[in-house]
């Protein structure tokens, strides 16, 4: 059977996918569906996440940042490498989505703690 370049993409993200720690898949399988509620689920109650250096701290101001800047536009992350890095998991990829500029390659470095992300820092 002949696999498409397409197939094979699939497979690497498929793989990254695989490899990456279960609150970070949960959160990019989450974003991947626009689901707010499972976006969240993998982040500590205390979690802070800082968008290109704007912190949001909490499960609220987190759920107001996915309602109004990810599912608004549409931006689904999707990671192409992963690499650990002074204690942090860093995921880098395009977020394609209904925005200016779309795609966007980001670089997300998360913290994790006790099986929840803890932090999470998006750059360009």
């Amino acid at each position: 059977m002949q696999t498409s370049a397409h197939d094979n993409r699939r497979s690497g993200a498929e793989a990254l996918l695989d490899a990456l720690p279960k609150p970070i898949a949960g959160y990019v399988e989450a974003n991947a569906r626009l689901d707010v509620d499972a976006m969240l689920k993998p982040f500590a109650a205390d979690a802070v996440l800082f968008d290109i250096g704007r912190p949001h701290a909490g499960h609220a101001a987190l759920r107001t940042l996915f309602e109004q800047e990810v599912v608004a536009v549409k931006a689904i992350f999707t990671p192409d490498s992963l690499r650990y890095e002074d204690g942090k998991v860093v995921v880098e990829g395009p977020a394609h989505g209904d925005f200016k500029g779309s795609p966007i390659r980001f670089t997300y470095a998360f913290t994790l703690e006790s099986d929840a992300i803890k932090s999470l820092e998006i750059t360009l």
